[in-house]
């Protein structure tokens, strides 16, 4: 399958109230819309354990990966058995986000470490559905995705669910290795991001308890070296 590069979205919206968390409106073209009202909401380790619970083993995968990599849906969704280094347990992003306010005309691939774990289970995956290096590992769109995580949020709970977004994983990500002390150097780099976006998009870390954190060392696995 060919992919091709992420473009930056321009839409025009028109905010006109407020509507369980969302901001709803119009757009200039008559479509309706919604905006979450709050967008700085992070799974807690509890929390994500309790959700990923409710999706099927065999869908699971796509979420794992996006929790332990950080990356945007559009990256995963292109990320192929042939992007990963085994030996040295790392995983390259070629297609990667177009930045268009830094003159970018592709956007430039990133290539950084994974636990051990995380690529075992990876391997797993490739292995049981028989995926070929040059095949996408997670044939699935990002609206159907999108659709399963706010489906089994509600399935587990989550009175707040309207609040989540693929986004939120990503912001999820970065913020439990601000809390496991990785440096946000590397951390700006793994997400693809300059540090005034980082200061500006991802909250205290210090909002996670020590239980937390030892949490999160179980679910992100020996990353950096993490124990």
């Amino acid at each position: 399958m060919e992919t091709s590069p992420l473009k930056p979205k321009i839409v025009r919206l028109t905010l006109s109230r407020v509507s369980e968390g969302l901001k709803v409106g119009t757009r200039k073209n008559g479509t309706p819309y919604s905006v979450r009202d709050d967008r700085s909401r992070y799974f807690f380790p509890e929390e994500w354990i309790k959700f990923l619970e409710t999706i099927k083993t065999e869908k699971q995968g796509v979420y794992d990966a996006l929790i332990n990599t950080g990356a945007r849906i559009e990256e995963i969704l292109n990320v192929k058995p042939e992007d990963f280094d085994w030996e040295r347990n790392n995983l390259t992003l070629r297609v990667t986000k177009i930045k268009a306010r830094k003159n970018e005309s592709v956007g430039k691939k990133r290539t950084f470490t994974i636990s051990s774990q995380f690529a075992r289970r990876m391997r797993a995956h490739i292995k049981y559905w028989d995926i070929q290096p040059n095949e996408v590992l997670f044939p699935l769109t990002k609206q159907a995705i999108s659709q399963m995580l706010k489906r089994n949020l509600q399935k587990a709970g989550f009175k707040d669910w309207q609040q989540f977004s693929l986004h939120n994983i990503r912001k999820t990500h970065g913020n439990w290795l601000k809390a496991l002390n990785i440096s946000s150097d590397e951390i700006c780099y793994r997400l693809g991001h300059d540090h005034n976006t980082f200061i500006k998009h991802y909250g205290s870390a210090n909002i996670f308890s020590q239980k937390d954190k030892l949490l999160m060392l179980k679910i992100l696995g020996d990353v950096y070296g993490l124990k």
